[in-house]
């Protein structure tokens, strides 16, 4: 499985951005697609995921209520909709996939795309 991960950028506090995680190779249907977060300094952290066959989402509770995980299986792409930015969200993103159940934890996911880099300006 090969995942692009894009769309970060730089965006004033309050805005919004929609990162894209495009996914090739071996069906997604079985998969959970994952995405995480790295400040400056700090440990990976989850985001939030999305069981690829049903869609049941999960989020951490940093970006309930603002960030939205969809996918497109036409497209093979999943998409994290972030709303009501903070600066404290400013970190490179990155999506995974594993196979099975969801986890939180990053050592659970199997692929991983290259980071984009989120920056919210105060």
């Amino acid at each position: 499985v090969q995942l692009q991960a894009s769309g970060g950028g730089l965006v004033q506090a309050g805005g919004s951005l929609r990162l894209s995680c495009a996914t090739s190779g071996r069906s997604s249907s079985r998969h959970v697609m994952g995405w995480f977060r790295q400040a400056p300094g700090k440990e990976r952290e989850f985001v939030g995921a999305i069981r690829w066959s049903i869609g049941t989402t999960y989020y951490a509770d940093s970006v309930k209520g603002r960030f939205t995980i969809s996918r497109d299986s036409a497209k093979n792409t999943v998409y994290l909709q972030m709303n009501s930015l903070k600066p404290e969200d400013t970190a490179v993103y990155f999506c995974a996939a594993k196979v099975g159940q969801n986890s939180y934890y990053s050592k659970d996911y199997d692929y991983w795309g290259q980071g984009t880099l989120v920056t919210v300006s105060s």
